[in-house]
């Protein structure tokens, strides 16, 4: 469930602004893998600091920090790859370490993979609007540990629903993780979807997604990965119903391999009422 944390008094906190007379309020959006903190410049680093991945070394406190800084200039951020407190982070919840330091009031987060509490995986929630209440489920696929975060904003049926995905590898997987997140959003119109879906948007398994929950496909997919020399567009923030977007973007996360995508998005203002 959300969690309330005092604003940190030094974070720049954009409120979100109202758009136009047709009662649209226009939220800034980010997603982002942040591999943990760790520093990924080069195919060959996933092998020569692979000890990063382990070991609470690597100033990856830096990189959070450079991460905490993008994350203050949206209003609800996605995370991806956040570690939830394992020897990894010194034990640290990255989570509410970006929360805190971004000066964000609500914060959620979702465990999904731990290998022997040396490091463990999360998706994250970070916002500006308190939600009215948040859930998370595991993925189906062949290897478990993956899963989807959702807050949903407003009225139930109507209101804003935001949901953040870390997706397997394998195309068998993800079709199956994909069709389970089109049946818990296809009561939702007015939905986000965000993560690393770790495919292009053009992939048959992204149909289901399109066809059953009534996302639309981004207009024009930017590329995220690797962060290095970015060639594949495998990082989205898809939206449905009357929610409207423009201006996707892919900004550095400090050193992870993926880009960060930023977006801007109008939602109808009966959808964030309660």
């Amino acid at each position: 469930m959300s969690q309330a944390l005092s604003a940190a008094p030094h974070a720049t906190a954009p409120a979100a602004e109202a758009a136009g007379a047709e009662g649209l309020r226009t939220l800034r959006v980010l997603s982002a893998n942040i591999q943990a903190g760790s520093s990924t410049r080069r195919y060959s680093d996933y092998f020569t600091r692979s000890w990063s991945h382990a070991l609470p070394a690597g100033r990856k406190r830096s990189s959070l920090d450079a991460i905490a800084r993008l994350a203050a200039e949206h209003d609800i951020v996605g995370l991806q790859e956040a570690d939830p407190g394992s020897l990894r982070s010194g034990f640290t919840n990255q989570t509410h370490y970006l929360a805190q330091r971004a000066g964000f009031h609500y914060w959620t987060h979702q465990p999904n993979r731990s290998v022997g509490g040396v490091a463990s995986s999360a998706n994250g929630l970070l916002s500006r609007i308190e939600p009215v209440r948040t859930a998370d489920y595991p993925l189906p696929g062949r290897i478990k540990g993956r899963g989807v975060l959702l807050a949903h904003f407003g009225d139930d049926r109507e209101g804003l629903t935001v949901a953040v995905a870390h997706l397997s590898l394998g195309a068998r997987s993800r079709h199956s993780q994909l069709a389970f997140i089109a049946e818990l959003l296809q009561d939702h119109p007015n939905a986000v979807l965000m993560g690393d879906f770790n495919c292009q948007p053009d992939q048959p398994e992204m149909e289901v997604l399109y066809r059953r929950a009534g996302l639309r496909p981004p207009e024009c997919p930017v590329p995220t990965f690797p962060s290095w020399r970015p060639q594949r567009a495998i990082d989205h923030i898809l939206v449905g119903g009357q929610i409207r977007c423009a201006g996707a973007r892919a900004l550095p996360a400090a050193h992870s391999d993926h880009l960060a995508l930023a977006m801007d998005i109008q939602v109808p203002e009966y959808a964030l009422r309660t």
